[in-house]
C-alpha cells in the first residue's frame, strides 16, 4: 500500500489492522500536518485491500489535546477539520481511536467521527470551546448529542467541563475501557469488528430525555450565562441535533459557529487565554533556579492565614501554622479541618487526599518555631506597624535563604523588607480572599528582591495552581490601585446625588458579580474605621457612625435578611441624601452608560499609568489581575483590552471633558503603533 507520509506521524499495518500515531509534541495539537495526516491515512486504508481497519493513536503523554495554538488568528488552511471528520466517519471500514491523557476540542471531535473509541482508564473527555466564547465547530455539537443523549451533552458542551473514562463509558461515549495496553487493545478491538457494518450516527437524532431541556437549561444557568454570546449558541446547536437530520444541524452548527469565531467575545477570552501565559514570564529570569521549598510557615490563623494554608496542604507541603493568640490559633486549625472535611464530602478531593493534607498541619505560637522552614508568609493585620514587627523577628529567626513573604495588599513590601534586615529575601505574595479558591496571585517584587525568590514565587505559583502576575512595589500594586480609582469615582458619584442602586445595577449589568457598593458590604463598611476617629467627612463613617456596617450587621448600603440577600434601605438613601445635599448636590438620574463610562474609563487611564511606572510588565498583565482576582467580565478582556476596544484615544478624550484626570499615558499608548 502507499503508507501515508509526514512529519507528524508514524504508520504501521499488524494483521491487517493499520495503526496510525500522531506524533506531534507536546500535546499533539490538530495543526494542518496533523490533519493532513489523518485524511491522509482514511484515502489510504480505503485504497488498500490489505488493510481491514484503521486505529488513531498518539505518542506522548497524550490524545489529540484540541487545537494548535500556533494557527489561532490565522487563516484556515485545508483539509479543514470538518473535512477530516467527514471523511473518518464516511470511512467504508471502521476506524477506532485509541484515546489516553486528554481528548479535548478538536482532538474529541476526531475521537468521535470514529466509529469505535476505546480509552485508557485515566482518559480526560472535554468540549471546552465555551471557554474561548466559542463552541464546537467540527460537528462535534451534532456528534456528542447523538452519542449521550441532548440532556448529558449539553451541560457538557455549555460548562466546557471534562469527564473521565468510567464515566465516558457510562454515557456511551466511549466503547471500552482498555487494560495495560492501550494500543494492543485497540488493534484486537479492530480486528474483532473488522467484519462488521460500520455504524453510523448520521441516520438518527439525539434522543432527549426531558421535552423542555432547551428552556428550562438556560432558565437554571442564567446567571452563570449572563452577558455571554456561547451558551446560548450551544443551546441552539444541540436542538438541532434533536430537531434536524443530521447535515442540516452540521450546517446550523456551523452557521452559530462561525458568527461566534467573528465575535468580539471570542477575542476578549482569546486574549485573556494568551495574556494568562505571558504573565508568567519575567525578562530576565531565563536560567535562574528557584529555590527548593519543603515546608511553610504561615503567620496568622484568620481568614487569609488559613485559606493560604490550605493552598500548600493540598499540595502536599507541610504548614507550620503560627498565631501569637491561642484561641485564634485553635479556631484557625478548626477552620483548615472543616474546609478539608467539606473538600472530601463534595467530592473535589478523595478523603484520603484530605486526611494526607490534614496530617501535613502543624502550629505554633511561637514564631522561633519558623526557624526551620523555607518559606513563611506574613498574614497578619494589615498595618505597617504589626508587619515590620514580623519582618524584624523573623530576619533573626529564619534560616539562611529562606524566603519571607508577606500577604500585604496595599502597604511598602521595600519598607518591610527593611526591616527583616535581609530584603533579598523578602517578596509579596498578595494572595485573594478566599484564598483556597481564588486564583490570582499577585507576586511583588521589590526593590532588593533577588531574582532566584521572584523565580521561586513563579513556581510556588504554578505548584498551588494559582495564577500568577509579577508587579512592582507601588501603593495598592496593580488590582487594589484600580480598585481604589472605581471606590473613588463610585463615592464621589454618591455624594453628586446619584443612588448606590443605580450605580450597582450599571455595573452588574456590565458583567460584574457585585456591584461597589455590595461588595462594600460584604467585606465590611469599618474596615479601617474607629468610632474614636471617626469624623463624619465620608458616606462611609455616617453608615458606620449609624451602625450599618454591612452584611454582618445586617444594614449597611442595603439591608440585609437573615439569609443575607440585600434590598435597597429608605434609611441608607437618607443618609445619602443628606450627605449630598451638604455637598449642594440633589438625587438625580444617571445612565447605566454614564455610570460605567464614570467608573471604568478612570480606571483605563490608570492602567496606562501602571504601566508607564514599570508597576505592570505589560497591559495584559492588568487584564489578568481584574479578570482574574476582582470580578472583571472575562468577555469583554479586562480593563485595557476593553479600553482598546473603545479607543483610548477616545477614553482620553471623554476624560478630559469630564475632569482632572491623569491622560497623558493613556495618549501614548493611542499613538503607539498597533
Amino acid at each position: 500500500m502507499n503508507t501515508p507520509a509526514s512529519t507528524v506521524s508514524r504508520w504501521e499495518v499488524r494483521d491487517r489492522v493499520a495503526l496510525l500515531t500522531i506524533d506531534n509534541p507536546p500535546v499533539n495539537a490538530l495543526s494542518q500536518a496533523v490533519r493532513i495526516a489523518l485524511f491522509d491515512a482514511i484515502a489510504a486504508i480505503s485504497a488498500d485491500e490489505s488493510v481491514d481497519a484503521l486505529v488513531i493513536a498518539c505518542a506522548g503523554r497524550t490524545f489529540i489535546a484540541g487545537a494548535d495554538l500556533r494557527e489561532f488568528g490565522k487563516p484556515a488552511t485545508e483539509p479543514f477539520l470538518t473535512q477530516v471528520v467527514d471523511a473518518i466517519e464516511a470511512s467504508a471500514k471502521p476506524v477506532v481511536a485509541a484515546i489516553h491523557g486528554s481528548a479535548l476540542g478538536g482532538g474529541l471531535e476526531v475521537a468521535m467521527a470514529c466509529h469505535y473509541r476505546i480509552a485508557a482508564p485515566k482518559a480526560q473527555f472535554g468540549l471546552p470551546e465555551v471557554k474561548l466564547g466559542l463552541m464546537p465547530g467540527a460537528r462535534g455539537t451534532q456528534h456528542l448529542p447523538r452519542l449521550i443523549g441532548a440532556d448529558e451533552a449539553l451541560p457538557m458542551i455549555a460548562f466546557g467541563n471534562s469527564i473521565g473514562a468510567d464515566k465516558a463509558l457510562s454515557l456511551g461515549l466511549i466503547d471500552r475501557i482498555a487494560g495495560e495496553d492501550l494500543v494492543a487493545d485497540a488493534i484486537a478491538f479492530a480486528r474483532s469488528i473488522a467484519d462488521k457494518p460500520v455504524p453510523r450516527r448520521r441516520d438518527r437524532n439525539a434522543a432527549l430525555t426531558s421535552p423542555t431541556l432547551f428552556e428550562d437549561f438556560p432558565a437554571a444557568n442564567a446567571r452563570k450565562f449572563r452577558g455571554l454570546d456561547a451558551p446560548p449558541a450551544i443551546v441552539e446547536a444541540v436542538r438541532a441535533a434533536v430537531e434536524l437530520p443530521f447535515e442540516e444541524g452540521a450546517k446550523r452548527e456551523r452557521e452559530v459557529f462561525l458568527k461566534l469565531r467573528e465575535g468580539p467575545q471570542t477575542l476578549a477570552l482569546r486574549h485573556l487565554f494568551f495574556a494568562e501565559r505571558e504573565a508568567a514570564k519575567v525578562p530576565g529570569l531565563d536560567g535562574v533556579d528557584a529555590r527548593p521549598i519543603a515546608t511553610v510557615g504561615v503567620i496568622g490563623a484568620g481568614t487569609m492565614g488559613t485559606g493560604i494554608a490550605i493552598n500548600f496542604l493540598i499540595a502536599g507541603l507541610p504548614v507550620t501554622l503560627m498565631e501569637a493568640n491561642p484561641e485564634a490559633l485553635e479556631r484557625g486549625a478548626a477552620t483548615i479541618a472543616k474546609t478539608l472535611a467539606d473538600n472530601a464530602k463534595s467530592g473535589r478531593m478523595t478523603q484520603a487526599a484530605a486526611d494526607t493534607a490534614q496530617a501535613l498541619l502543624s502550629r505554633t505560637l511561637i514564631i522561633d518555631d519558623l526557624g526551620s522552614v523555607d518559606l513563611v508568609i506574613e498574614a497578619a493585620f494589615e498595618t505597617m506597624e504589626v508587619k515590620t514587627a514580623i519582618f524584624s523577628a523573623l530576619g533573626k529567626v529564619a534560616k539562611p535563604n529562606a524566603i519571607l513573604a508577606t500577604n500585604t495588599s496595599y502597604l511598602d513590601v521595600d519598607a518591610i523588607a527593611a526591616a527583616s534586615g535581609r530584603p533579598a529575601d523578602v517578596i509579596g505574595l498578595h494572595f485573594f480572599s478566599p484564598a483556597n479558591i481564588m486564583k490570582l496571585l499577585e507576586i511583588v517584587r521589590g526593590r532588593a528582591t533577588a531574582d532566584d525568590v521572584l523565580a521561586t514565587g513563579l513556581a510556588l505559583a504554578k505548584r498551588i495552581r494559582k495564577t500568577p502576575v509579577v508587579s512592582g512595589n507601588a501603593y495598592g500594586f496593580i488590582g487594589n490601585r484600580l480598585l481604589a480609582v472605581r471606590r473613588r469615582e463610585a463615592e464621589a458619584m454618591l455624594a453628586e446625588g446619584v443612588s448606590p442602586y443605580a450605580i450597582d445595577a450599571a455595573i452588574e449589568a456590565f458583567g460584574f458579580p457585585m456591584g461597589p457598593f455590595r461588595i462594600g458590604d460584604l467585606a465590611g463598611l469599618d474596615l479601617g474605621w474607629s468610632a474614636e476617629t471617626s469624623t463624619g467627612a465620608t458616606i462611609r463613617e455616617r453608615l458606620c457612625e449609624a451602625g450599618r456596617r454591612g452584611q454582618k450587621t445586617g444594614a449597611g448600603f442595603y439591608d440585609y435578611d437573615e439569609k443575607r440577600r440585600p434590598s435597597p434601605s429608605p434609611q441608607a438613601i437618607e443618609i445619602v441624601e443628606r450627605f449630598a445635599a451638604e455637598k449642594g448636590a440633589t438625587q438625580r438620574e444617571v445612565t447605566a452608560d454614564a455610570i460605567v463610562q464614570r467608573l471604568l474609563w478612570p480606571m483605563v487611564a490608570e492602567g496606562a499609568l501602571i504601566l508607564r511606572e514599570g508597576i505592570a510588565q505589560r497591559l495584559s498583565d492588568i487584564d489578568v489581575v481584574w479578570t482574574t482576582g476582582y470580578g472583571w467580565p472575562a468577555w469583554t478582556g479586562g480593563p485595557m483590552h476593553y479600553g482598546k476596544t473603545i479607543g483610548f484615544r477616545t477614553i482620553a478624550d471623554a476624560l478630559e471633558s469630564m475632569g482632572d484626570y491623569p491622560t497623558d499615558a493613556l495618549r501614548e499608548l493611542a499613538d503607539e503603533k498597533p
